[in-house]
């Protein structure tokens, strides 16, 4: 009866999405390093720790109030809470105990009930033997302050921190990723010392007794000596003693000098890993953002432009120099390759990411970019750069939203409009900022007196105005040179002055405000007013 009120309860669980959503809230809360609750609920542990230190030391001179006493209990019941949690979110118990029922079921063997628990307890145990599981615990057994003994578990509140500080927990990676070298270390120091320790003693004991009384003094004076500490309250006083001394002086330097090599070594490797993390983190304070892939002269100008906008956004390149280059303008920046499946979803292409702009030097790696991120994601806006015009039917069909050729284009402007010192004037005053010097898109309206004008009879030099192009969907213009897809439209650039306007065309302008204003405003004037649209 028992068994099978467990297997529906499993069962029940397993089925339940309010039990999922609850599990995956703790997940979130306590194991989650890209949620934003984990971090206020670290900031949260930090300062209770370091609060239940304080009254720790607080206690060493005076006596601790009831309400004092009540605030550390209280601590403490969170410190259980928090390591109960942790072990109900290290494994799915129900789903243990189901695979084990169907599996006597399959093969036709009897279920028993205590082979299940077991199963579960086992892999809990794995959990409540790691680190810092077992710190926790520490942490735990040290309200039991009248056992004198457990004292010594006070410092465990401590190592409590290594939990809730991401880089202390990577420098602990950086440590495990040297296992061998540490381990081999270990076993030199070990030996370094016992060897020292017995000769100190052998040489020292007969003719320096009260300062080298016992194996524990002459194990004292080794470790002070290869750590190169020397606090002169044991010195050697025999020929022999001193020799010892002196070799174990030369060996702790060496052993000093070995385990520097290989933190300084570790933490090379892993360097650019604890960037890349601090980039992570920022990034999920953000709301929303860009991803910008290449830093080259096109992403330069992109990401200016973006901060006078105020707009978020990241930087992936995978040369250092422009990284660096990023790094020293304050832009947060990955050193990686953006064609890579990881990359793209660590700077969070499934996340608050809202624009994957594609803009490295190479139309190939463009491409690449492209596909990877419209696999991840189908749904997020790519522009990409062309350097070359084969290039853009391949990067539409990668899945673009949009290409551009900034090269063509700014040939075909200065083809186009050399020696007009009107259009030169536009296109100066907007990349230098100028406010009154605005690109603005004017509609045709049905009706209006543009509606089956050609582009010959409206001057636009005296209206001091700009015609970069005209954006439409009729078929009439397909004829017309310098044509470029924009989704279900077309941009005609510098149509010909034989041009014939059509209704709900979009005449796209450079010039001052006042000029654009004024055009406007003679537009609607001359508008039929059985046309107006209240």
């Amino acid at each position: 009866m028992l068994t099978r009120l467990i297997i529906y309860f499993a069962y029940v669980l397993k089925r339940s999405a309010r039990y999922r959503q609850t599990k995956l809230f703790f997940y979130d809360l306590l194991e989650n390093p890209d949620s934003q609750i984990k971090a206020y609920f670290d900031m949260f542990m930090i300062c209770l720790v370091m609060s239940s230190v304080f009254l720790l030391v607080y206690e060493v001179n005076s006596e601790l109030h009831p309400i004092d006493v009540l605030f550390e209990r209280i601590i403490i019941a969170l410190f259980v809470w928090e390591y109960l949690l942790r072990v109900w979110l290290c494994n799915d118990s129900h789903k243990i105990f189901l695979e084990y029922y169907d599996k006597t079921r399959y093969l036709g063997i009897s279920f028993r009930l205590t082979t299940a628990i077991w199963l579960i307890v086992v892999q809990k145990m794995a959990y409540m033997r790691t680190p810092l599981a077992l710190v926790d615990l520490l942490a735990i057994v040290s309200i039991y302050r009248p056992l004198q003994i457990l004292r010594i578990f006070l410092i465990f509140r401590l190592f409590k921190l290594f939990r809730y500080f991401n880089n202390i927990k990577l420098f602990a990676d950086v440590l495990a990723s040297k296992r061998f070298e540490l381990y081999t270390l270990a076993f030199f120091l070990g030996f370094l010392i016992f060897i020292g320790t017995i000769s100190i003693y052998l040489l020292e004991h007969p003719d320096n007794s009260k300062q080298v009384g016992n194996l524990f003094d002459a194990l004292y004076f080794t470790v002070v000596t290869v750590a190169t500490v020397g606090f002169g309250d044991i010195s050697p006083q025999t020929s022999g003693g001193r020799l010892v001394t002196m070799a174990m002086i030369f060996s702790g330097l060496g052993v000093l000098s070995f385990l520097t090599s290989i933190i300084v070594a570790a933490l090379s490797e892993r360097i650019q890993e604890l960037r890349d993390q601090k980039t992570h983190s920022e990034l999920n304070r953000y709301s929303s953002f860009v991803i910008i892939c290449g830093f080259g002269r096109v992403g330069q100008h992109i990401a200016t432009q973006l901060e006078k906008d105020k707009q978020r956004f990241v930087i992936i390149d995978n040369n250092e120099e422009r990284i660096a280059k990023a790094k020293r303008r304050g832009y947060p920046a990955i050193h990686a390759d953006a064609s890579r499946n990881k990359i793209l979803k660590s700077a969070g292409i499934n996340g608050k990411a809202t624009a994957v702009l594609c803009t490295t030097g190479s139309d190939v790696i463009n491409v690449y970019i492209t596909l990877t991120s419209r696999h991840l994601n189908p749904d997020i806006r790519i522009i990409s750069r062309a350097n070359h015009r084969e290039s853009v039917k391949k990067l539409y069909q990668a899945g673009a939203n949009d290409v551009l050729q900034p090269f063509e284009i700014a040939g075909l402007v200065v083809a186009e409009y050399i020696g007009q010192p009107v259009a030169f004037e536009a296109i100066v005053g907007i990349i230098n900022e100028e406010k009154n010097f605005v690109m603005e898109t004017v509609c045709v309206h049905s009706g209006s007196f543009l509606d089956g004008t050609r582009l010959a009879d409206i001057d636009f030099e005296q209206r001091k105005l700009m015609l970069v192009g005209v954006i439409s969907t009729h078929s009439l213009h397909q004829k017309h040179k310098n044509r470029y897809p924009i989704k279900d439209q077309h941009f005609y650039f510098n149509p010909t002055k034989y041009f014939e306007l059509q209704a709900n065309d979009l005449l796209v302008l450079l010039g001052k405000e006042v000029s654009i204003d004024y055009f406007c405003s003679q537009i609607e004037l001359r508008r039929p007013k059985r046309k107006l649209k209240l």
